[in-house]
C-alpha cells in the first residue's frame, strides 16, 4: 500500500511516500481502506520531534491517527462491524495511507448524508472539544472566551458552548470574523489590546477560556481571568510552565459519542469546515498549512 512516512524527525522536507505491507487485523479489530484522513496540528508537532515527552515514536512512523473509510478485513471477536460498512473514528495505526488497522470500539458508522472529507474532520476536534468543555465545566448563562475559534477544534467548541447555553466570544484572523460570527460566537480580532477589547465586550469578565490557538494568547487569558483557573489550553505547550491545564487526548474516545455528532454534522446540525483537501501525496503541504495556522476548517487528505 502507499503510505507516508518520515525516518527522522524535523520539518515537513522528512515526509516522503513509501510502499509498505497492507496490515493485517488483529483480536478486536478491523482493517479500513481509508477515504479521507484528518490532519491535524498535533500531526506536525510529532513529526518535529517537539512531542516525544507526551507521544513517544518509533521510527519509521506513518503520521495520522483520524480517518474515514470502508472497513475491509475484521480480525478475530469483531462483532459489531463487518467488510463493507462505512465507518468514521481514530486508528491503532498511522493515517496518512490506504489503509489502517482500527479497535471496532472507537469505530462510529458513517450516516449516508455525510461525505468523506467532512466525516475525517469530526473524530479529532469532537472529541477535543467535549474534552475541554468538560474539564472547563461551561454552564449556561457563563462566558467562555475561545482562542482559535475558526479552526477545526474551535469551530466545533463554539457550537458545543452555544448548543451549552454559554455565551462564545471567539478570536480569529481578520478574514474569519463573519465566519465565527455565523457560528453563534461574537467574534473578535486576535492580536493588540485584546484584553481591553474583551473587558469592552464583558464588563463583569469572562467564565472561561479555551486556547485551541496556541499562539501566545495564555498571558491574555490569565489577565482576564484574575489568575489561572478555568483556563485550558489544546495548543501550547507552555502551560505548564504558566500553570495552564494542557488537554491532551483522546482520552475518552466514544464511538456512541462521535455517533452522535456525525449524525448532527449530517444533518446541518452541527457544522464541520473543510478549510483545504490535498491528495495524500501532497501531505507534506498539508502539513505545513496545518504547521502555519490559520486556517479555516479542517485540512484534510483524501485517498484514492
Amino acid at each position: 500500500m502507499k503510505a507516508i512516512v518520515f525516518d527522522t524527525f524535523g520539518g515537513t522536507e522528512v515526509l516522503h511516500e513509501a510502499e509498505l505491507e497492507i496490515p493485517q487485523p488483529g483480536p478486536g479489530q478491523v482493517r479500513v481502506r481509508i477515504r479521507a484522513v484528518g490532519v491535524n496540528p498535533v500531526d506536525g508537532k510529532i513529526r518535529s520531534g517537539a512531542m516525544e515527552d507526551i507521544f513517544p515514536t518509533a521510527l519509521p512512523a506513518v503520521p495520522g491517527g483520524e480517518i474515514a473509510g470502508v472497513v475491509d478485513a475484521v480480525g478475530e471477536g469483531v462483532e459489531r462491524l463487518a467488510v463493507g460498512e462505512e465507518v468514521l473514528g481514530w486508528s491503532d495505526t498511522g493515517s496518512y495511507a490506504q489503509y489502517a488497522l482500527a479497535a471496532e470500539t472507537i469505530l462510529a458508522p458513517k450516516p449516508a448524508g455525510l461525505d468523506w472529507t467532512h466525516a475525517a474532520a469530526l473524530p479529532v476536534a469532537g472529541d477535543g472539544a467535549d474534552r475541554a468543555l468538560d474539564l472547563l465545566a461551561v454552564q449556561a448563562g457563563e462566558t467562555l472566551l475561545i482562542h482559535g475559534a475558526s479552526g477545526a477544534l474551535g469551530t466545533i467548541a463554539v457550537q458545543l458552548a452555544v448548543a451549552r447555553g454559554a455565551r462564545v466570544i471567539g478570536t480569529a484572523g481578520p478574514g474569519n470574523q463573519e465566519y465565527v460570527t455565523s457560528l453563534g460566537a461574537t467574534a473578535l480580532v486576535y492580536g493588540d489590546d485584546l484584553v481591553a477589547r474583551v473587558r469592552a465586550l464583558t464588563p463583569h469578565g469572562i467564565d472561561a477560556v479555551l486556547d485551541a490557538a496556541g499562539k501566545g494568547a495564555l498571558e491574555d487569558s490569565i489577565t482576564l481571568r484574575g489568575g489561572t483557573d478555568r483556563i485550558v489550553t489544546t495548543a501550547d505547550f507552555r502551560a505548564r510552565e504558566l500553570g495552564i491545564v494542557f488537554s491532551a487526548g483522546p482520552q475518552r474516545r466514544s464511538a456512541a459519542r462521535l455517533a452522535e455528532l456525525a449524525l448532527q454534522a449530517a444533518d446541518g446540525t452541527l457544522v464541520t469546515t473543510v478549510g483545504a483537501t490535498h491528495p495524500l501525496a501532497d501531505a507534506a503541504k498539508a502539513q505545513e498549512a496545518s504547521d502555519a495556522g490559520h486556517s479555516c476548517g479542517k485540512l484534510v487528505l483524501t485517498v484514492d
